[in-house]
């Protein structure tokens, strides 16, 4: 493998840690919290999104379920960047909760090879 192929290979191949919490819902109302790491990059076009799946804490006998793609890449400096990430949980115990929250840096403990 090439160099220029291998360092291609390593930006593709990445993922983010991500966490949060979810905006208040529900007859008695409150939050989740949520954690994970994302799929590795799908590149669209000249810029690539991730695949977020994760359950929510259990809390007020429940949890729910996070399914989505987050945004495109946002740059943050370094060569690293971040994704938003917005939508809404599964439907469970007869509510559903927004979120909004942004991915951490991609290896956070690498140093920038640029």
């Amino acid at each position: 493998m090439s160099k220029r192929t291998a360092g291609k290979w390593n930006r593709n191949r990445h993922n983010h840690e991500f966490l949060g919490s979810t905006r208040l819902a529900g007859t008695t109302l409150h939050n989740h919290r949520f954690a994970g790491v994302s799929g590795p990059a799908i590149i669209t076009g000249r810029t690539h999104v991730h695949a977020i799946k994760a359950n929510t804490d259990f809390t007020v006998q429940h949890f729910h379920k996070i399914k989505d793609i987050s945004g495109p890449a946002i740059p943050v400096g370094l060569g690293r960047h971040v994704h938003f990430v917005r939508g809404k949980t599964s439907f469970d115990l007869g509510h559903r909760h927004a979120y909004l929250f942004a991915t951490l840096i991609e290896n956070p403990l690498l140093l920038n090879s640029r």
